[in-house]
């Protein structure tokens, strides 16, 4: 068979061998650890947090940790304050003049900047890590299992565990990038993520089957609509907009010769450039109106009452999928537009010798660019929208059980989804150099040597 072949021929390939290996120990160092209580917690009296991170915005954060955060595990901070140091060092790079130099200066500025992102994720687990602990009673862990009591003793070990944990983490994913196969930090979420998948197929399995709600039928559609799902995610994640773009042809002496048309290209512009990136600023944003709902001032009267309903306690709400989609359509466009330079691309094109046919090159392709982008993101974040939304859809008109429904749209499954193509195509790209068809169909253009 054609895919047994392919495993064979990674096998034959020793550094994509060991690169591999490497990956899938890493991995199972990362899993083993989220299973590890932190110190001073009778583990066998966690139930009521787990009960508690069952599902709502704390089942989110307990799907990205893979069950770390109801564990009260080492891990429990997962991979995210990472993420959130990332999110930040980028935005500020917008605005921060000693960082945009510094992305300009190649590997040299990607390792300060690399530094920086490393520090300002230990100052927010020093946030995170005493803000966990102390909701701890109130997520249903009960005093008797604090072993030694809620002391300034464990307290400060606690936090030490909580942030070397998360800092463990976060060199388990740069060493998986360096040396292994794929990107580490979205490897570790996947995994995360993958994890709580058997427990909430079984859920659903008990609902559907033993509770006769629907039976072998309702799961099997549901197995259909969730392969559809992931199809249109791939086409999401894949699609582009090709700007065809022509090159002049270089004379015997380099200079580019006038009138006289070379190789025709294409700048492939993604249809959903900013990735995830616009459901995790909407998902941050979305727990904001739940806060505010359980403050003091608003807590006893109507319109507290309402905001904790509808945002606070029912992420599968009506209200709440509504603004959740529209962050992520304004999102999307905000993202894309600090992320996509068009103004490089132009200045890129005219250096090079490029040009898009009937458009001047400089200002004039930076505004074409700058146009389409702007065409190509509205139906991108209206179909991102969509998909981030669907888990709600499923709950509410399917009436599947929240943990399995999270798997149909939303950070979790477009996370997998590319991870999954990014993965696949760096695997590609070490057979083809090795003169192997790849795992993908663009690898099929080159044979196997004798």
């Amino acid at each position: 068979m054609k895919f047994i072949d392919t495993i064979k021929n990674i096998w034959k390939i020793d550094e994509l061998r060991n690169r591999i290996i490497l990956t899938l120990t890493l991995l199972l160092v990362y899993r083993f650890g989220a299973q590890v209580v932190l110190p001073g917690i009778d583990a066998s009296q966690l139930g009521g947090l787990q009960d508690s991170t069952d599902q709502g915005l704390l089942g989110l954060l307990a799907a990205f940790t893979g069950g770390a955060f109801s564990n009260a595990s080492v891990f429990a901070l997962g991979i995210m304050p990472y993420i959130s140091a990332s999110i930040v060092v980028q935005l500020m790079g917008i605005a921060i003049p000693y960082l945009q130099k510094l992305q300009k200066e190649g590997e040299s500025g990607r390792r300060k900047i690399n530094q920086i992102t490393r520090w300002l994720t230990i100052a927010i687990c020093l946030l995170q890590a005493p803000g966990y602990l102390a909701a701890l009673p109130a997520l249903g862990v009960p005093s008797t299992a604090f072993v030694m009591g809620l002391t300034p003793t464990f307290y400060i070990s606690s936090v030490l565990i909580l942030v070397t944990g998360c800092i463990f983490a976060m060199w388990l994913g740069e060493k998986i990038t360096d040396k292994g196969i794929g990107n580490g930090i979205s490897l570790l979420i996947m995994v995360g993520i993958i994890a709580t998948m058997p427990i909430s197929f079984v859920q659903e399995w008990v609902a559907r089957v033993t509770e006769s709600n629907g039976g072998l039928i309702m799961i099997l559609i549901e197995l259909v609509i969730w392969f559809v799902i992931i199809l249109l995610c791939i086409l999401l994640v894949m699609a582009v907009r090709q700007v065809p773009v022509s090159y002049a042809r270089r004379t015997a002496t380099g200079e580019y010769e006038k009138n006289a048309f070379g190789s025709r290209q294409f700048l492939p512009l993604k249809l959903n450039a900013s990735g995830v990136m616009p459901i995790i600023f909407a998902q941050a944003i979305m727990f904001v109106p739940g806060l505010i709902g359980e403050a003091s001032f608003l807590a006893d009267t109507t319109v507290g009452t309402w905001l904790q309903t509808n945002f606070g306690n029912n992420i599968f709400g009506f209200w709440y999928n509504l603004v959740f989609a529209l962050l992520i359509i304004i999102f999307t466009y905000f993202y894309t537009a600090i992320t996509v330079p068009t103004n490089k691309m132009a200045d890129d094109l005219k250096r090079s010798g490029g040009f898009i046919a009937g458009i001047r090159p400089g200002s004039e392709t930076a505004e074409y660019l700058d146009k389409i982008m702007s065409q190509i993101t509205l139906p991108g974040s209206i179909f991102l929208a969509l998909i981030a939304i669907f888990p709600a859809v499923a709950v509410n008109v399917l009436g599947m059980q929240q943990g399995w429904a999270l798997f149909y749209g939303g950070t979790s499954l477009l996370i997998m989804v590319g991870v999954a193509i990014d993965t696949m195509q760096q695997v590609n790209s070490y057979l083809l150099n090795k003169h192997y068809d790849g795992l993908m169909k663009s690898g099929k253009n080159r044979k196997a040597v004798a």
